[in-house]
């Protein structure tokens, strides 16, 4: 599991736009992957989780496919689209 830390954002504050995110996790520390990259990830196994921490609560990312759009990720807290990726800091 990884906890997202950080964003970058490219043309837009939407929640499409994220293009990288900086992560850390207590196996491998910590690292950036572009969004393909974290949607590639999550897509791979059920086992590849990725989580935002929203005081003690962490807030689990899926990833979103919407239709002729390409694939991005965004939380999702007690059935409900969050919007706690963009409130994390940007880098």
């Amino acid at each position: 599991m990884i906890q997202i830390t950080a964003i970058r954002l490219g043309e837009g504050k939407a929640h499409e736009h994220p293009t990288e995110v900086r992560w850390r996790s207590a196996s491998t520390s910590a690292g950036q992957s572009t969004r393909e990259a974290i949607v590639d990830w999550l897509s791979v196994s059920s086992a590849n989780q990725a989580v935002v921490a929203d005081g003690s609560k962490c807030v689990p990312v899926l990833v979103v496919r919407p239709v002729n759009q390409a694939p991005y990720v965004r939380t999702y807290a007690d059935g409900v689209w969050t919007d706690n990726l963009l409130a994390l800091p940007t880098f």
